[in-house]
Formats: C-alpha cells, structure tokens, sequence
C-alpha cells in the first residue's frame, strides 16, 4: 500500500483538494469528472464512520460495521479500481473475546481503538462488558490512538478482548450501559426529551424493516388478503379528528421486564476499610423473582454480599457468583433475567439503526401517554450530582465552553479533509453547548442555581452554571428604557443570536462571537452565552474597547476591529461609517455602535451584543419627520411596534441587493443602447429612445436571469475601483456565494425621475420588457471592463454609464456596484458628523426603500408563490419558514393576511389564510400565556396550564381553575422564598381568567401586535368564521410553548365540563433556538448534484448526492436535516433510474429521520411518508403502501385539515392504489374527493383537474358505470382540447379513451337489450370488465407524484445533451428569455433545501 501524507487523508496526491469547494461554488460543473475523482470514493465507506467525539455518534457505527459498508458508495464503482492503491481501504480484523467465538470486523485505518471498544459495547454478544481493553500480541492498545499509527495491525490481525479491573468511574459506567441496554426499548426518554431521544412509528406501518419483508411478500400477487378498509377518520369528509392514533400502539414497547429493581444501595459510599479492600459502590436489586439481594461492585468485579436493606455486612454472600460484569452475575442468580435480557438483545439489534442514534439537538413530544413512573437509579443520581464529574470523557471537571468553541473555530481549513475535522468539531461542540445551556436554562428558572448576585431582585439576577452565563430576558437597569423596555429586552436576545448566526456564517479568521443559546422556559426568556475569559473580573467599562455601551453616547473604535470587521462588511453589506462620540470627536465604526469588541484575557477579538447586526425595519419605527415611500404608506405604515429594535432579516438585505443589481444591469444596458443609437445617428430613432430615459424606464425583471446575474455578480462586484480590491479570497466565497440565499426577486420597475423606491408592479402581471434584453450582454462585459482595468482606460461615456446607474440604484461606490447599510441610521442617541449630511441621507432613503421592498415586492411573491403551489406551507412552522425565506418577518403577518383578503384568486389561497390566522391567533396566545406563566409558583403549574388551555380551546362557558389545595395551607412559608425563584411569589391572579377575558386579550394583541382584527369572542366563534380546527389549534399553541399533555380524546366542545384537567398536562419543555453550524463542502456537493439532475445527467447527480451524503455523514454524525433531504433525493434518483429497492431503502431511512429529527407529525415527515408509500407500491408491498398512505392522511388532517392542496395528491395516491386492489367504491370516494380540491385549488381548467377526471373515469370504467366514465372522461377532453389544441398527444390519448367508453357502453347495452328481449337463454357476449394492470396503476402514480420517465433512444438522448448544453451558453451570455425548467428529464419538485 502505498503511504501518504497525514493531512490529506482522503483525496488523490495530484489535486490539492482546496480548489474542490471552489468548484463546487462556481455553480458550473465544468469539469466533474475531475471533481468526482479528486475526492469521489476517496472517503466512501471509511469517513462515515469516523465520529471520534462523543459517545453517543457510535452507535451508527456500529450498525453501519455490521451491515458491511452501510449506504455510502452508491455509483462509484466506476472509479474504485484507480483511486484504489492510493487510498487507505478498510481491512479485517479478528476479535477474541472471552466466552464466545472469535468473530471478523470490518474497521477503517483513521479509526480509533475507541470506536471499536463502542462497536463491542453495541454488539449483541458483547454488549455487556464495558471495562476491558484491547490486545494485539500481548500489548495494550491506546484507546485514543488510530488504528494506522499502531504497529503490527493488519488484514486479519487478532485483537484479544481482555477484563480490566474497575474503578469507580468504570463502574458506575458499567452500571449506566447496563441501564441503558435494560432500557433500550422503552420510549421514556423520548416522551421527557432526555438524551437526544426522540419518537418514531415507521416501523409500526411496515411491520419491522421493509427491505426483508419486502422479499418475503414478492411471492404471489397477494391481491386477495389485503385489508384496505382505513378507519372511519380516515375517509374524505369526516369531521372526526382524534388525537390517540397520532401515537399508534408499539408491542415492542412493552418492555420484558428482566429486573424489578436496580437502584444504588443506601450503604454507599463504602467506608474506609471496605475501600482498602476494593469495594467500589454498593447495589440493591430486586429480581423478577422477588429475590432482595446486596451486590458489591469491586475492583475484580461484582458479587453478592451479605448486607440487607437494615444491617451492612459486606462479607461475600456463599456462593458469591464474583463475575466481570454484571449481567453475568444476575444470569446466574435469575432465570428470568437470563432468559428476557437475551431476547430483549435480540430485539434491540433488529431495530433499524436510525430508531436509536441520538439526535444532534432535543426533540421534545407535545403529546404523550401516561407512563408508569419506575424506579431508575441513573436518573435519580442524575437529578442529584451535577452530572458533570464522569459522564463527560474530559479530564478535569467542567468543560470550558467558550475555549471549546473558540478552538474549533482555529483548527486549519485548507483542504478538504482538514475542513472537514473542522465542521465536524464546531458542530460536535455546538449541539453539546445547545444541550448543555438548555440544561442549565432550566436548573435557573426551576431555583436550582444559585445567582451571582443573590441581593438583588429575582428579575435582575444573574447565574453562571457549568461555565455558561445565563441572564434573564428583563429589561434590567433600564438599559432598554428608551427602546421599549421588557419587549425590547425579550426581542434583543433574538436578533443578537441573529447576528451570531450571521457572522458565524461569514466565518472572518480572528474574529470571535460567544456561544449563544436563546431558551424560553415557564414563561421566562434565558438566554445562554459562553464566558469570555476575565470578563468577570473586570468592568466593563475598562474592557470595552471598541463600540458603546450606552448606546452611542460615548464611542470609542480601534484598528484592530476595524481591520477585522471590515472582512465582513461586503457579504453582510455593512457601511462603515463615522459617528460622534460625547467629546464631538469623529469615531469610525463598521458595525453598528451597540456592537462591542473586547479582548479576552486569552487574546482573542471577541464581539457581543450583535442585536442591530442589520438595518431598521422602518415599516414598524415610526421617525418623527421622515416620511416612507408611498408603497409603504399605501400599506398603513409605518406602524407602532412594540419595542424600537425591530430589523430587516438577512434574507431581505440579500434578495433587495441582488433586485437592486438587476436594476443596475438594466440601467447600464439601455443608456449603452441610447449611446449606440446616438452613434448610428439614424436621427430617426435616437429621440425615441431618449424618451424612454426620461419616461420612467420600466425594467422588468426577467425572473430567469436572477440566477445568472447571481453568479455574474460575483465576477463583476468582485474588485471596485476604488482600489479597495478583494484579495482575500475566503471571505469573497464567502461573500459570493449568494446564490444561497437566492430567491429569484419578482419584477421591479425602476423611476428615475422620482427618487428611485423600489416599487414592484404587481408579480401578478408580470410582462417581459424584451427590448432591454439584448444590451444586458454589453452591459455585462462592460461592467466586466470596468473592473478589469483601474478605470483610466475607459471612454468616459462608459464611465458616465455606470456612474449614472449606481446613482440610480443606490451604490456607495460610483465606479461599482456596491450596496451597504448602516445599521446606525435612527437610532436614538447615536450622531454623525456634519460632512457626512448627505451621506446618510443617502442611506436613509435605501432604508426606505428596502421597506417598501418588502412591502411591495416579497410579500406578494411570497402570495404568488402560494398561488402557484412553488410553496406549500402546511402549519405554523413552515408558513413561518417560507416568510423568513423571502425574508418577510412575521410581525409582517397581519399584512400579508391583508394581502391575501384582498387578491383576487382568494379562494385559491384559501389554505394559506386559514393557516396565517391559526398562526396569528396561536403567536398572540404564546405572548399572553408567556405573562401569564411568569405568576404561576411551581406547585400550581398543572393547574394554571391546564386552566389557559380550558380558556382557550374549550366551549365550557365558566372555565374555574383548581387551585391546589395546599396553597391555602402554606401561605406563610412562602412568603418567606419570595426572593429565591424567578416565578417565586404566591401569585393567584392566573386563576381569574376567563374565556371571554382571555380571547378580548388576544383579539386585542392581534390589533396592536399584528394590526389585524379579529372579531370573535370565544374559540367557536373563531373556529366557525375561520374554519379552523380545535386539534390543530392545540397542537400550534403545545409546540409553541412547550406544553406536552396527555394523548387521549378531548371532548373540546362539551358545554358541560371543561376539556381539560390538571392531570392531563403532563410537562413543560423548553423551547429552545440556537445557531446552526452548516457542513459547507457538503452542501456544495449537494448543490451541484442538485444542479446536475435537474440538467438530465442522473447518473452524474447521483454520484455527486451520494458524495454530498458522505460528506454530511462526517460532519453531523448520523442524523441531521440536511441528511434528510439527501436520501430523499437519492431515493427518488434510485427510483427513476429504475433501482427500485434502492429508492426503499433511502427513503424508509429518510421518513425515519424526518420523524426523529423534525418529529413525527412535521408536514417534512408527511411528505416522506408519501414518497415512501409509492416506492413500496412499485416494489410490490401493497398493503405497506396503503398504511403509509393513510398514516400521512391522518397526520396531514390533525396538522391543516383536509381543505389544502397536498390532500388532493394523497387522495389520488390512495384512490390509485385502491383501484389497483379492485377496491372500487373506496377508491371513488378519494379520487372524487381529489378532485374537488383540484377544482377548487388550480382552478377548473387545470391539467391536474383533468388528470383528476381522467383517473375517475377509469374507476367507472372498471366498475362498468360507462355513463359516469364518459362524463368525466369529456371534461378531461374539453381541457386538454382547450389548454393544449387537439394536436397535443394528451388530447389525442383523451380522444381514443373517450372512443373506447363509448364502444364498452354501446356494447353492454347491446348484452342488456339481448337479455330483455330473450330471457335467461341469451347468448351473452363475455364482456370485458377489466381489473387494471399493478403496471398501468403506477404509471398513473408517478404521474401524479411528478415523475415522468421518458423511453429516449441513444439519438434523442445526444440531441437532449445538445439542447441542454445550447441553453447553458444562452444562460451564461444573460439572454436566455426561457426558463431551463421545460427540460423533459427534470424532476418536477425541485427538491426544497433546509
């Protein structure tokens, strides 16, 4: 084998990998070929199992060795042969332990010993020893050694498995494991959200792992015992919503029970001589058996001794049955633990891996059953020690958190490899700080951490947990006082974890932010931030020495920083800028002046305080004096918000600049023509043309070319004259790579006469203006001129153009295009020299328009969109996620309801409103109820909770609250804690509130939050003027707030008794936001996979993919998002390209790790649910096909309700598959259900509305109700006719189906007259009733689910090639008018990217 470098691990030695994500960022796969091979197979199999952090990555590990090389090399083989000799391949090797045979595994040369030792701890027959070491020829191996730095460890190379003795720690982790294995099956941890567990109910609908059954069920075409009837709630029309199935009945669940008892005994610790005889703890256990018995954990191992539970006796019990661990001591002493732990094992390994990885971040349940409480000695010593001594793998106690964090961020990325270790620690170290700060949140708010500053009042304390600082989210010292007090103080957190996110993203070298974790609890915002070091011993005032602590009184700036900051400020389009300080002195700034820097005591830059990251949103700052453009006061704006901090999002900065850019290249392109026109003096024209100068230019931008000046944008914006040239080129990708964010910006017209606001015509009617097109490929290489030389050799009519057009757009540099915002501009207290006058003016008239941007441009994409189907929001959640996309903030909620109230197509977005008011109502709920928690003391909590919702939801006139009855009693005790909790006080006021009052409140809050009016005075008011849902409205309002009640059927509308009861209200979880770190070469592969299929070259995709997928795999361990989306992808390319139980195996793990990740109802889980259903249907399982069918009906009812485009797509789904299993009258009801959303949704005319009447006219064709058949199947025709002429191939197919209906129904008539006429004895033609074909059955399938393959000869595959590449060039050169979406091969849902 041929030895290599140590720093470049996976890639070949002749390409230096750096140049990879550069590729990858270019968008264009020139040369993939030479991509692929670089680093195509280098870390297939191997890297994905390279978790070496962190105990609970290994597990996945561990499954993947035993499956052989899980998932990774998907279409590789091609290059396996050549990459071969240079790449470090897996060998085997031989593991001995004591008491079985020895057995192979397959392990990796950059593992490390460590991960072999979890590979045992997982593996059945060695899954109960924890404390032993590894041995090669009788030497001990490091457990933190690689395996390819040890000598001597090949192929076939034998490690011996050998007892170490224990010491405490080892016990007490040996004690631990065995817990867990005992609990392995038991789904406790994942209904109280502990341990990254969390709940998945695939396996229920498909009767364990698909794969295997799948082989079974090939035999017969087993159409006769299918079981098709769904449950009653389940059928169209049914006003039935329960809540039980959502967690459906598990009989794995039901734990054998291999033990009564394992708790700590009450002897421990063991006294000093004990000690000196190497007693290590004490157990008390109690066997199925009811035998009591006290075991001593020793050096040696564990045996009986002879204490009971009231005299110690610690002498060895006769026999002792002294065994290394301690499942083999309690085989001996217990039959039924033998034999009930052996089976339990069994079960354990045969669960899909993705059941049982651990989540990168907590999912928390918001429903529950009522679980047995059993006694758990691990939890109970957890809830008592601070769990932080042993558990953590790191020498010395707490871990320091900010070190971690910074550190990671230091580790080198030149390389591929090298950025890789480097994204997998910084996301290793950020999901252990979420959990870990998330952790101590709860300890503050619960009164279990003592405060730093016990004297003052509980609002003002301040607590330091396991190195994390935690502040409560109260306006303190009346920082806040002038911007909105305790709102400005709630919503600061949020934006400062924006900005952390944000310049986390851009990711500056020397630059440093904390760790921050915003955590909302029982009604209390805590926010969660990494310690700079020696910031506690010192002022602030003195560490302060960049920015302002006083908001903009006195300033002060440094070099340093300013060098720094400045790398950031293109890719966030910050302007430096200069303010006054209190002396009247100038002070330069390039961020805005709340932003801190200080230097810790290690000699890092850190800055905090990133709460004004971005500009104004002027839409909701009202400035005494300034007046918006008119599209926002068309609107009602600018409204009163709540607190002066509101800002525009990320999001909308980007997609306002890239609108802005088109604009630029517009303007530049037509004063080029003008001048070309004046050149030719044909005197005819040249008027004409200046007219349209002078006219307001409409320049309305073709959709298609956003991507294409995106990508031009990085060339032409790269360096500006001014000499300011960008060489640092991680932060120019870092910059450029905007097509991230990239949401192509609907049309804009600009007017130069009135000051330019970037008002858009309605996107509604949007026209092309072809005539400016054709100047767009001057304007480009002009621009391109422009920046290539200094600017002296240009004419100056040229340079006149493009100063002309940055005037127009708004440019700070007149040589370049080049938008930035100070984030200063009004804010109070902050002031700017007098030579920068016209300077801000400036800017505040591009805060103008950026806020007339949003009103004008994005939220009516956003409703466009909605109409169009290219968004699909379904819940709360992914509403909220498509208005952040176009980055709409949701304080814009009540507008875009507006909006949507006044469109004309307002019953197509039906959908859309109904979820923008549950969201509306639930948002105003959370805000009342976070008040409200904050008076409730701890023993009252159930009540209180259990009361809102009553007020809430219930048709129960006079909600009463229980007060619990103790209260009465210790009235006096609790005087005295009154200062100790945050929710202290014994406070009452919570149980006066009634319905009534509670839904005025919200009405109320909806007014003056959202600006919206809601007239309705209790829930079924709401619920029937919104047709809106109890359950759902339930679920909104839990998810939101964290509640987890009890999973039972609520009686919501009994007028008698109220729905709830304490008992039901089983938790409250914290919700929690973080930063997500992003595995960036990932993503990038994932992209131009992406890219690549929707060009029509699968094959190339699908390498690409299944690459993206290692990469991801490195980077977040097992489970994540983004991963989610991969296999998804992978599964339907599998699919497509025909490998069908490929395309199983993917997606039943991406459906898995949607419910596990995103949770099991999350409209993502619905949609994979879908995906899952038809390639089971294509491998033949079809009673598997139609569970998942209607398990996603179920959840997309609880979720939204059956009035919402998606359920038109399953209603097909189902009516297909039943049709296919000659289930006919079932079958209609779906199709026909189907059909009426079609109607509705797209509009009569719709195609999809006569592929509906289509696929029902084939039902009455099998039920031989040619009648009914021949009426559907006309209006089928009749659209096709009149949507795509009668020479379209739909149109004929319709035509020839309508003639065959009609010869069936002439002939049954003819068979029916017969037998009238003669009787019983007519001779009866054999009609042909036809059960349709499983093949027919799923080409319809794919049909509707948008998958269409296309039988190409060799021919028309070249001629596809040579189109596509045609349109590449006509894309490249800006002239391409249509969009590359006509391609025939493409997948018709671009797959959407977290």
């Amino acid at each position: 084998m041929v030895s290599k470098t140590d720093d470049i691990p996976a890639s070949v030695p002749d390409c230096n990998p750096a140049d990879l994500a550069d590729e990858a960022q270019d968008g264009k796969q020139t040369n993939i070929t030479h991509l692929k091979d670089s680093c195509g197979c280098g870390h297939s199999t191997d890297t994905a199992m390279v978790n070496g952090d962190g105990a609970h990555d290994h597990t996945e590990e561990a499954e993947s060795k035993q499956d052989g090389n899980c998932e990774v090399d998907g279409g590789e083989d091609s290059n396996e042969q050549e990459v071969i000799v240079i790449q470090d391949t897996g060998f085997t090797v031989k593991i001995q332990a004591p008491g079985t045979e020895p057995f192979d595994l397959q392990v990796s040369p950059q593992e490390m010993v460590q991960e072999i030792h979890q590979v045992l701890m997982d593996r059945e027959d060695t899954c109960h020893r924890t404390c032993f070491s590894l041995q090669l020829d009788g030497n001990v191996l490091d457990n933190f050694a690689e395996l390819k730095s040890i000598e001597g460890l090949q192929e076939g190379s034998l490690l011996k498995v050998v007892e170490e003795p224990y010491t405490v720690r080892e016990a007490r982790i040996h004690v631990r494991h065995i817990r867990d294995l005992l609990k392995s099956l038991d789904p406790s941890d994942a209904y109280n959200g502990v341990d990254c567990n969390s709940l998945s109910f695939l396996s229920i609908f498909t009767d364990g792992d698909l794969g295997d059954s799948g082989k079974r069920k090939k035999k017969g075409n087993e159409l006769e015992q299918i079981d098709c009837t769904p449950p009653e709630h389940i059928l169209p029309n049914s006003k039935d919503r329960p809540l039980v199935p959502l967690q459906p009945h598990n009989k794995d669940w039901k734990p054998m029970q291999c033990l009564k008892v394992l708790t700590m005994s009450g002897w421990n610790p063991p006294p000093g001589n004990r000690k000196m005889h190497g007693d290590l703890m004490y157990l008390y256990i109690v066997t199925v058996e009811e035998r009591h018995v006290s075991v001593t954990a020793s050096t040696r191992g564990f045996y009986l001794n002879q204490s009971t539970t009231y005299i110690f006796n610690p002498k060895p019990a006769n026999p002792s049955f002294l065994s290394h661990s301690l499942v083999e001591l309690l085989s001996q002493i217990s039959p039924a633990f033998k034999k009930n732990f052996t089976a339990l094992q069994k079960k354990r390994v045969q669960r899909h891996p993705f059941e049982r990885i651990a989540t990168p971040f907590q999912v928390y349940s918001w429903t529950a059953p009522q679980v047995d409480h059993a006694m758990d000695c691990v939890r109970a010593e957890d809830a008592y020690t601070s769990r932080l001594g042993y558990e953590e793998h790191i020498p010395g106690q707490t871990r320091d958190w900010n070190e971690e964090l910074q550190t990671t961020r230091e580790l080198p990325r030149k390389n591929l490899p090298e950025r890789l270790l480097r994204e997998r620690a910084i996301f290793k170290v950020h999901s252990d700080f979420a959990a870990a700060a998330t952790r101590g949140a709860m300890a503050v708010i619960d009164g279990n951490v003592m405060a730093i500053n016990p004297g003052e009042e509980t609002r003002m304390q301040m607590f330091i947990w396991n190195n994390i600082f935690f502040s409560l989210g109260f306006d303190v010292r009346d920082h806040y006082r002038e911007l909105g007090g305790d709102a400005a103080a709630h919503a600061a957190p949020t934006n400062d974890l924006n900005g952390v996110r944000a310049y986390g993203a851009v990711d500056v070298e020397g630059l440093y932010t904390l760790g921050t974790v915003v955590v909302d609890y029982r009604g209390y915002r805590v926010t969660a931030q990494s310690i700079i070091p020696g910031i506690l011993e010192r002022e602030q005032e003195q560490s302060v020495i960049y920015g302002s602590i006083d908001f903009g009184k006195t300033v002060v700036s440094h070099s340093k920083y300013l060098e720094l900051l400045d790398k950031t400020s293109r890719p966030l389009k910050v302007q430096r800028h200069n303010v006054l300080n209190e002396k009247e002195e100038t002070v330069e700034l390039c961020s805005s002046v709340e932003c801190k820097g200080i230097i810790g005591n290690d000699g890092r830059h850190y800055i905090l305080d990133l709460l004004r990251t971005f500009p104004p949103d002027l839409n909701f700052l009202p400035v005494d004096g300034e007046d918006l453009s008119p599209e926002s006061q068309r609107q009602g704006f600018p409204r009163k918000h709540r607190h002066r901090l509101p800002c525009l999002r990320q999001e909308l900065i980007e997609a306002f600049v890239e609108h802005r850019y088109l604009l630029f290249m517009k303007m530049a392109a037509l004063q080029l023509m003008q001048q070309k026109a004046n050149k030719d003096s044909s005197k005819t024209d040249a008027p004409a043309i200046t007219e349209t100068t002078e006219t307001p230019i409409e320049s309305n931008a073709d959709t298609t070319q956003t991507q294409t000046a995106a990508a031009e944008s990085s060339s032409a914006t790269e360096v500006s004259i001014d000499g300011t040239s960008q060489t640092d080129n991680s932060t120019s990708a870092a910059s450029h790579s905007e097509e991230k964010f990239l949401k192509p910006t609907p049309n804009g017209s600009l007017d130069p006469a009135t000051t330019q606001n970037g008002e858009c015509k309605s996107p509604l009617e949007g026209k092309e203006l072809e005539e400016s097109i054709p100047g767009l490929a001057q304007a480009k290489e002009l621009a391109e001129t422009l920046v290539a030389e200094d600017g002296s050799g240009i004419d100056p009519k040229s340079r006149e153009v493009v100063l002309n057009a940055c005037k127009a757009v708004g440019s700070i540099s007149n040589t370049s295009f080049d938008i930035r915002f100070n984030p200063d501009i009004f804010s109070p207290g902050v002031r700017f020299p007098d030579n920068s006058v016209e300077d801000i003016q400036k800017q505040k008239q591009l805060l103008k328009d950026a806020a007339a941007f949003l009103v004008s441009c994005q939220i009516p994409s956003l409703v466009k969109d909605c109409l169009d189907h290219s968004a699909l929001p379904m819940d709360g959640a992914t509403l909220t996620e498509a208005l952040h996309q176009r980055g709409i903030n949701v304080r814009y909620l009540g507008t875009v309801l507006e909006f949507v109230e006044k469109t004309p197509a307002k019953v197509q977005l039906e959908h859309l409103y109904r979820i923008g008011i549950m969201e509306l109502i639930t948002r105003c709920a959370k805000h009342i109820f976070k008040t409200y928690l904050q008076g409730v003391e701890l023993s009252a909590l159930s009540a209180a909770v259990s009361h809102f919702l009553n007020c809430f939801l219930s048709s129960f006139p006079d909600a009463v609250a229980h007060l619990p009855p103790d209260e009465l009693v210790s009235r006096r005790k609790s005087r005295k804690r009154r200062n100790r909790v945050p929710g202290g006080g014994d406070n009452t006021a919570w149980a006066s509130l009634t319905p009534s009052e509670l839904w005025k409140n919200i009405a109320s809050e909806a007014q003056s939050y959202y600006h919206f009016t809601i007239q309705c005075d209790n829930v079924d008011q709401v619920v029937e003027k919104y047709n809106l849902q109890k359950i759902t409205l339930l679920r909104e309002i839990s998810v939101k707030t964290g509640i987890q009640i009890l999973i039972k059927e609520y009686n919501f509308d009994s007028r008698h008794k109220p729905a709830f009861t304490e008992e039901d209200i089983l938790n409250i979880f914290p919700v929690v936001k973080h930063v997500n770190p992003k595995a960036s070469d990932a993503f990038h592969f994932f992209q131009s996979g992406q890219a690549k299929v929707q060009q029509g070259f699968l094959k190339e995709g699908c390498e690409l993919i299944n690459e993206a997928l290692n990469l991801f795999n490195n980077v977040y361990g097992a489970m994540h998002v983004e991963i989610c989306a991969c296999l998804r992808l992978l599964a339907r390319l599998n699919y497509i390209m025909g490998d069908h139980p490929e395309a199983l195996s993917n997606q039943q793990k991406a459906v898995l790790m949607s419910e596990r990740v995103l949770g099991i109802e999350h409209p993502n889980t619905i949609q994979e649910y879908m995906h899952l259903a038809l390639y089971c249907f294509a491998n033949g399982q079809l009673s598997t096909a139609l569970k998942l069918l209607y398990r996603a009906r179920y959840l997309m009812l609880l979720v939204c309700g059956e009035d919402h485009p998606e359920m038109a797509l399953i209603d097909n789904n189902i009516g297909l598959v039943l049709h296919g299993v000659m289930e006919y009258d079932l079958s209609l009801r779906f199709l026909e259900n189907a059909l009426t959303i079609n109607t509705k949704y797209h509009g009569p005319r719709s195609l999809k509305v006569a592929l509906s009447h289509h696929l029902v006219a084939r039902v009455y064709e099998s039920k031989a109700e040619f009648r009914s058949a021949l009426q559907h199947e006309k209006e089928g025709y009749t659209i096709y006719k009149n949507q795509m002429g009668e020479a379209h191939e739909k149109t004929k197919e319709s035509s020839e189906y309508l003639k065959y209906l009609t010869q069936q129904a002439v002939a049954l008539q003819r068979t029916m007259n017969e037998i009238y006429k003669n009787g019983s004895n007519a001779s009866i033609m054999p009609l042909k009733f036809t059960a349709p074909s499983m093949a027919s059955v799923l080409e319809q399938l794919n049909i509707i689910n948008g998958i269409i393959f296309i039988p190409l000869s060799q021919k028309d595959l070249e001629n596809l090639k040579a189109e596509v590449q045609r349109r590449q060039q006509l894309q490249e050169l800006g002239k391409s008018d249509e969009p590359t979406e006509d391609n025939p091969l493409e997948l018709e849902d671009k797959i959407p990217i977290d």
